[in-house]
């Protein structure tokens, strides 16, 4: 016999929530129920850093309290969710992936914490990161295992958040971006995330890597329950004055319009360029599937990216440099030799070299906001290849070709700070999920969430997800829907 409670780990978001709403199911039982499935899976899959359970019981029991009292704060009152362990959580330790930090316990929650708390959220544990959330983890880390297929690669920094989001360990999860961080770990585990545009979500709490590039954001498993995420975490905070002062939109409303009259940009040599043939197709079929929701499909010649690409690596080390000034020095063995070696390619930096990187990047921001007068998105792959392996992913210190291919569409918009969309379109022909990206205006996630939840209301890709093996053998890439 099946028990209903453990049948709801792969239900969406906004449907759960709506479950502790009426009182259907209470927040504690589900909450029950997915501490138990991280205690069965957790132990393979690595996702999380720190489990909150007791915290977790007393905030769930207080959701069902105020819920039954008629104090209801929203669709994610009672819904446990899940935190990078880059945000401050007050009296928890966050290490952001190291060695150094492992004994950092925050006195205060970071803003977009405090705002989870605020919507009532059940905050059921902190989610694995690489070290500093660069691209490597800490040698004394054991890495997040893929749900479909653990010979294969999970993304780079926010891979704890996907897993645990992909795999039915929680029902969203606080992510993060500098160079491709929530697109890259969606797509290689099938799950939606949202990078907002830079300022749209406070960084207050949240641990830096570089900080004109780091952008907070959200994994779910569907546009929808992403953006819900996104609605309780954005907006401007007195605590970071690099916050927006725009109102935040009403998300969940757009997400009901439908996407007919948006104008979705195309760049068919960009997208087409070195990509192979089966990220081709799936980004051929999604194209054909916003035409038939009436998007209007605009050829468009993206701004060549090389350039801004070859300047993401020395803009982030300068950065991470900074971030790292006060503990580098004196605790440098505690570090591992790839954030050792950004960290030292920063400080190598010369002042007038990163001015010029300065002013090629607000020259680069400035043409690809302009190329949003004349289209209202613009879709690209997320990486040019199907999901890798991680024996491909080996070699990435020996390939700057390889790195340079997998960052051309995901770090030129941080460098930017626009706002991206990445979402499961496809499969590849062994069963790993293939994700595509949409990218607006500034300040436009309205726009994103329009396209992206009626794609995905005539779509099933974001409804499949990986079946676990519970007992013997490696993880499969056989699907469930």
């Amino acid at each position: 016999m099946t028990d209903p409670i453990a049948d709801l780990a792969f239900l969406g978001l906004m449907d759960v929530g709506a479950l502790i709403r009426s009182r259907t199911v209470s927040s504690r039982a589900l909450l029950e129920a997915q501490l138990q499935r991280i205690a069965m899976l957790d132990g393979r899959l690595h996702s999380y850093v720190q489990v909150l359970d007791t915290a977790a019981r007393i905030q769930a029991e207080a959701a069902d309290e105020e819920i039954a009292a008629g104090r209801y704060r929203g669709p994610l009152h009672g819904v446990p969710v899940a935190i990078k362990d880059l945000c401050w959580i007050e009296g928890v330790p966050t290490a952001a992936g190291t060695t150094v930090y492992k004994n950092f316990v925050p006195a205060e929650d970071a803003t977009v914490v405090r705002r989870l708390r605020a919507a009532g959220a059940v905050l059921i544990g902190k989610t694995q990161l690489t070290e500093g959330a660069y691209s490597d983890h800490h040698p004394s880390v054991i890495p997040p295992c893929n749900p479909w297929n653990g010979d294969y690669w999970t993304g780079i920094s926010s891979s704890g958040s996907a897993v645990a989001t992909a795999a039915g360990l929680c029902f969203g999860a606080i992510a993060s971006d500098t160079g491709g961080s929530i697109r890259w770990p969606c797509a290689a585990n099938g799950t939606t995330g949202i990078k907002p545009t830079w300022g749209r979500v406070s960084r207050h709490g949240v641990f830096e890597l570089a900080a004109s590039l780091d952008h907070v954001g959200t994994i779910a498993r569907s546009v929808v329950d992403a953006g819900a995420m996104l609605a309780a975490i954005a907006g401007h905070d007195p605590r970071d004055p690099t916050t927006s002062n725009d109102p935040v939109p009403d998300y969940m409303a757009v997400t009901r319009i439908g996407a007919g009259g948006l104008r979705i940009g195309i760049d068919a040599q960009w997208n087409s360029g070195d990509v192979d043939p089966e990220t081709q197709a799936v980004l051929a079929a999604a194209a054909a599937v916003f035409a038939e929701l009436g998007a209007e499909l605009v050829p468009i010649a993206f701004p060549d990216v090389d350039q801004i690409v070859a300047d993401w690596v020395p803009n982030c080390a300068v950065e991470a440099a900074v971030a790292h000034e006060g503990t580098y020095a004196a605790h440098k063995e505690q570090y591992g030799s790839i954030l050792a070696s950004v960290i030292e390619a920063g400080q190598a930096v010369s002042g007038t070299a990163y001015q010029k990187i300065l002013l090629r990047r607000a020259a680069f921001r400035g043409r690809v906001e302009n190329l949003f007068r004349s289209i209202d998105l613009l879709l690209t792959p997320v990486q040019p290849f199907a999901p890798l392996m991680l024996a491909a992913v080996a070699t990435l210190g020996e390939r700057p070709d390889l790195v340079a291919a997998l960052q051309r569409y995901t770090c030129p918009f941080d460098m930017s700070g626009h706002p991206t969309l990445s979402f499961p379109a496809g499969f590849t022909g062994e069963g790993m999920p293939i994700g595509l990206q949409l990218v607006a205006g500034h300040l436009r996630e309205a726009m994103l969430l329009r396209a992206g939840a009626a794609f995905q209301n005539v779509t099933t890709w974001h409804n499949r997800h990986p079946a676990m093996i519970l007992e013997g053998g490696p993880m499969t890439a056989e699907m469930t829907i």
